[in-house]
């Protein structure tokens, strides 16, 4: 059976192994905190898409009110090409639309052309927009 869900405490460990496997994790974010951040609010989300019981595939969403944002979206490389990149996507695009959000913003790195190509191929274009970040806690 193929499905999108709501992460669980027991699913936490696999999706942080699936983020590192798909080399979306960085030394500077804690995976394991983003989680339970993402977890604490009505606003955020982490959704997992399974196939027979075993996760190949995972999104963080979230929203400020006005607009979507979407983070580690990644697939098992053993199952990629399959449509599940796809599939949880929409997935975070319906859970958003629930909500009453209406627009999505994602973040790409310049230099990850596999990601690029991807969210083009979803339907998503490049906006002429600069990042600014400032990190204020830690």
């Amino acid at each position: 059976m193929t499905r999108w869900r709501l992460i669980e405490d027991r699913d936490v460990p696999h999706v942080i192994a699936l983020w590192n496997k798909c080399r979306l994790t960085r030394p500077w974010n804690d995976p394991g905190t983003d989680i339970d951040f993402a977890r604490r609010g009505p606003s955020s989300a982490v959704l997992v898409w399974e196939i027979e019981d075993q996760i190949v595939a995972s999104v963080m969403v979230g929203h400020d009110g006005h607009r979507g944002t979407l983070y580690y979206v990644g697939v098992d490389p053993t199952h990629r090409d399959k449509g599940h990149g796809r599939e949880v996507v929409k997935a975070a695009e319906q859970w958003l639309a629930d909500r009453g959000v209406w627009k999505i913003n994602i973040l790409v790195r310049n230099d990850n052309k596999s990601a690029r190509d991807f969210w083009t191929h979803v339907g998503f274009v490049e906006s002429p927009v600069v990042s600014f970040q400032k990190a204020i806690a830690k």
